[in-house]
């Protein structure tokens, strides 16, 4: 049995593999001068445009969440790029009209920041760096659709953004309202949920406050059944951990609205809760400090208790919601000297204010139920407040019988424990063990529930709400309406006008864009009030239907607006009388893959979902999810951590294209490791890239066959490889298996040098259609040198242009398989090994290959998966 290892270690033996060869390498001059000549002719040829209405051949929308214009591009947006050129070129050589176009998501704080700190204009420092980026670009040699290329911060794109608005506030999904909002402090700007991380901003990390003020709100909670229940529309297309991620943040609950009566106010107070059976355990009641019915029922207390909640309230105001909600918080709170009536019992239960109840959660308030909440239970200890059981959770759910064990000889065997033995309920007593009982149980002390499980209860105690008019079935969400308002300059102006009688007016269609004002003369340093509220001539103006005089709003959309429906955008990018053009939608969209960082699983995945749904409602598209398939990447790390500035670990992305050269890069990266894992630059070998597309490039100089030979008389190994390749390929870059593919393509090479080198030689058909397959395949990874292979083995550009040919069938019978070995996801070794060969045999070989046993090292072996002929896949710790 024979055993052949051409393929190195990912990301750690590229240049070892390689290291034996005698070819001397350039690795600079030469591939700059390669990558100049053929961006050039993309550039001339305009090789990457989409074909328009009469292209017939099948569509494919390839995008990548497009960037913020912060700077020049970075290690991160090398890897993600890459991956979607990747895709983008795959479906060319398929055969079909690929559109995959850029721009930049060029609004935002930094932008504004920078002006700031500068005393420049924000426009100055954004259009800069996206000439920056753009030039880093086509550099790289990304496949673009450069005729697309859009900019948020274009009045030709926002114009948009404040049609789209104007359609939301038709259908009551924009409105206005005065609530407590998320404050950073440091940006002086209010922050949606979303970008509120571990109780900071997730921009400039200062702690989040609490605010009052009156905000525009998208109303995405109307959505928030069809958001959640069309996610399992995306089940193996989009990652779970996405899914679960969504799902978590809409976070429905199914329980019942309870409608309690507050003594001395004529209108009842509605609570929600999922167990609306435990009624008759609850013993107090608790509103949100910083909620308005909090301060309304605190308005007919003592002075000594509004003295109390005043700095009560001034307390909680700097307290996040994370914190307020952390279970091993001492619970703290101010009694309101108020009653609410329990509809069930007719109980008063003493109104308390507490912290660990939030404003914004339900209606604001809840029925505690000590016995069964632990948060309640942790009160009632600290403030001494009753605690009733209702729910027995040592009584049988079910009617099963006990299993009873016998002897030989039918004796029974004593194994259960003693009746004496068993913890009672008053053992159990939360009062007394200070944990609340939480597990399943038979209803007791609660009135004609008594006996019922909870299943039943929960369905008996709506049923009788309902009919008591004090209560019906009801749902809740953890998602809140999305907050767009934002008190900054550079972004999109709210298109409304606020009249001197209280009115708001929108602003009509034919008067958008409402274009922002020049920055002369603003200070645009955060104050807690937008900059453009002191731009007098350009927020004074009038009512177009009456002509009385209007103030504009003076605050700026939130830049996720901007990213929510771009991807439509794209197919009317330049078009004045509409966003996108529904025909074109029709044609191109949903988009096929979406490629971009987990990051944005939660703010601009749902906010784009929320989006699509209204537009479709609308009767603008047909569709209802924007992404049919989405590809998260992992980060681009160094030394096992994030690379960050203040660090000083920082690996810069121009640098390295100086260096190595685009495909090199790209190489490197593609090579590194799975798409979703996180890529260490450490173990990433540049010049093991440049020597691998150096020995590519060799190849096609070295072919020595003509152009239009037949391929059918070469070397039947080497055509073999080169079909079974062919066979492969395909299935790898739809799994995003990219680092297998360069391994394959690696192999491919070193077959084909073996073969000019000790084989058949140079003339020999094979290698041409070997070289030939290597040009077009390697046109995914490294498009540049692709080109050039394609060219000096007697072809007309473009290679990115060129189908790929079919496996021959016949190829691909064999007695030999090549089995790939992997540790933790990433390719260590190949083995050429029976075709028949059984799993047992094939993971001791596996175990048995030095590589195998050095990349395994000291570390524990969790799990084995063996696919024979095919894979041998050790999960590993350590």
């Amino acid at each position: 049995m024979s055993l052949r290892s051409p393929l190195p270690e990912i990301g750690r033996s590229l240049s070892e593999n390689l290291s034996s060869s005698a070819e001397p390498v350039d690795e600079s001059s030469s591939a700059h001068a390669i990558q100049a000549k053929w961006q050039k002719y993309w550039a001339d040829d305009e090789t990457f445009l989409a074909g328009g209405a009469e292209d017939s051949r099948p569509r494919k929308y390839v995008l990548a969440m497009f960037p913020y214009p912060s700077g020049d591009l970075h290690m991160g947006h090398a890897e993600n790029y890459l991956y979607s050129d990747i895709v983008a070129r795959f479906w060319r050589h398929r055969g079909h009209n690929v559109l995959n176009p850029i721009g930049w998501d060029s609004f935002g704080l930094p932008a504004e920041n920078a002006a700031i700190r500068r005393g420049a204009d924000p426009r100055e420092w954004t259009y800069q760096n996206i000439a920056q980026q753009k030039s880093a670009f086509q550099s790289y040699g990304v496949s673009f659709d450069w005729s697309r290329e859009l900019h948020t911060s274009d009045p030709e794109y926002y114009h948009w953004n404040q049609w789209l608005f104007l359609k939301l506030h038709e259908r009551g999904l924009a409105y206005r309202k005065k609530s407590p909002v998320n404050w950073c402090p440091n940006d002086q700007t209010v922050l949606a949920n979303e970008q509120v991380v571990d109780g900071r901003c997730e921009r400039c990390g200062a702690e989040v406050i609490k605010k009052k003020l009156t905000q525009w709100y998208f109303k995405i909670t109307d959505y928030a059944d069809r958001l959640l229940d069309d996610l399992n529309q995306l089940e193996g297309s989009w990652p779970h951990k996405v899914l679960q991620m969504q799902r978590n943040w809409i976070g429905r609950s199914i329980g019942a609205d309870v409608d309690f009566v507050i003594e001395g106010r004529d209108e009842p107070v509605t609570v929600f809760s999922t167990r609306p059976d435990t009624l008759h355990g609850a013993t107090f009641f608790v509103v949100a400090p910083d909620a308005d019915l909090a301060s309304e029922l605190v308005a007919d207390a003592s002075d000594e208790v509004r003295e109390s909640f005043a700095e009560y309230l001034a307390k909680v105001q700097k307290t996040t919601d994370i914190d307020r909600q952390a279970t091993d918080r001492p619970k703290t709170g101010v009694f309101l000297e108020r009653y609410a009536v329990n509809p069930v019992n007719g109980e008063k239960l003493p109104i308390w204010a507490a912290d660990y109840v939030l404003a914004d959660y339900g209606h604001g308030a809840v029925m505690a139920v000590p016995a069964h909440d632990q948060r309640d239970l942790d009160f009632a200890r600290a403030f001494d407040l009753p605690v009733k059981v209702v729910v027995d959770t040592t009584a049988p759910i079910t009617g099963a019988m006990p299993v009873i064990e016998v002897d030989d000889d039918g004796v029974p065997i004593d194994t259960l424990p003693a009746l004496d033995d068993k913890p009672s309920l008053d053992d159990q007593h939360p009062s007394v063990t200070g944990v609340a009982l939480s597990g399943e149980g038979r209803m007791i002390n609660s009135g004609d529930l008594n006996g019922l499980s909870k299943r039943n209860a929960v369905a008996r105690a709506i049923e009788q709400l309902t009919a008591n008019g004090t209560g019906r079935a009801a749902k809740n969400y953890r998602l809140r309406d999305w907050l767009i308002s934002r008190q900054r300059f550079w972004g999109t102006p709210i298109p409304m006008l606020h009249a001197e009688d209280g009115r708001i007016i929108p602003v009509p269609e034919d008067q958008l864009p409402v274009k922002l004002p020049s920055v002369e003369g603003l200070d645009l340093s955060p104050k807690g009030a937008s900059p453009l509220g002191a731009a007098e001539s350009w927020v004074r103006t009038v009512d177009p239907a009456s002509g009385d005089p209007v103030l504009r709003d003076p605050d700026t959309m939130d830049t996720f607006v901007d990213s929510s429906w771009y991807f439509l955008r794209f197919l009317a990018p330049n078009s004045d009388q509409f966003a996108f053009d529904p025909k074109e939608a029709a044609r191109w969209a949903p988009v096929d893959s979406y490629i971009g960082g987990v990051e944005h699983a939660i703010l601009h995945l749902l906010y784009a979902r929320f989006i699509t749904k209204v537009l479709f409602d609308i009767g603008l598209i047909d569709f209802t999810e924007p992404f049919s398939s989405l590809i998260n990447q992992g980060m681009v790390i160094l030394d096992g951590a994030k690379m960050s500035k203040s660090k000083g670990n920082l690996v810069l992305f121009q640098e390295e294209l100086d260096k190595f050269g685009a495909d090199a890069l790209r190489v490197g990266l593609a090579f590194a490791g799975p798409v979703e894992d996180d890529k260490d630059w450490a173990d990433v070998s540049m010049t093991g890239a440049q020597k691998f597309l150096a020995r590519a490039l060799r190849l096609s100089h070295d072919v020595a066959s003509p152009v239009d030979v037949l391929f059918k008389g070469g070397d039947a190994a080497l055509r073999r490889g080169t079909h079974r390749l062919l066979a492969d390929a395909p299935s790898l870059i739809e799994h995003t298996k990219f680092n297998v593919l360069v391994a394959r393509l690696m192999e491919l090479v070193n077959l084909t040098r073996k073969t000019i080198d000790t084989g058949s030689g140079a003339a020999d058909p094979a290698v041409r259609e070997a070289t030939e397959t290597i040009a077009v395949m390697l046109d995914l990874i490294a498009p540049h040198t692709a080109e050039e292979m394609w060219e000096i083995l007697g072809h007309e550009p473009s290679v990115g242009l060129v189908t790929w040919r079919q496996a021959d069938p016949a190829l691909l019978v064999e007695d030999s398989v090549t089995a790939v070995v992997q540790i933790g996801g990433k390719v260590r070794a190949q083995l050429e090994v029976p075709a028949r060969i059984s799993e047992a045999d094939l993971e001791a070989l596996a175990r048995a290959d030095e590589r195998v046993i050095r990349a395994l090292g000291d570390k524990e072996i969790v799990r084995v998966i063996v696919r024979a002929p095919k894979i041998v896949s050790f999960a590993v710790k350590g």
